[in-house]
């Protein structure tokens, strides 16, 4: 069976990219310091800086602020629609 070429172009990147980076992790400059030696990230690290914050996470967080600031009715709703639409609560 014939993969089609939508799927085997972006797969066959992704393979390269991948193994371009993992060839620049492998190499370490001769004049690093101590403190950059550590510098490949772990697997959860790398998990946290590249997983999108998601909806339900960001719905919770303006929920709970709502709740802080004991918002109800027209207010809470603004207020939760204007969080929703910004990315989560400010502080």
């Amino acid at each position: 069976m014939n993969m089609p070429r939508i799927i085997l172009v972006p797969a066959v990147a992704l393979a390269l990219s991948l193994g371009a980076e993992a060839a620049a992790f492998a190499e370490s400059p001769a004049h690093a310091s101590p403190a950059s030696s550590n510098a490949i990230p772990t697997d959860a690290e790398v998990k946290a800086a590249t997983t999108p914050v998601r909806k339900i996470d960001v719905s919770k967080a303006c929920s709970a602020a709502a709740d802080r600031q004991n918002l109800h009715g027209k207010a809470r709703k603004t207020f939760y629609s204007d969080c929703r639409r910004h990315g989560g609560p400010s502080s």
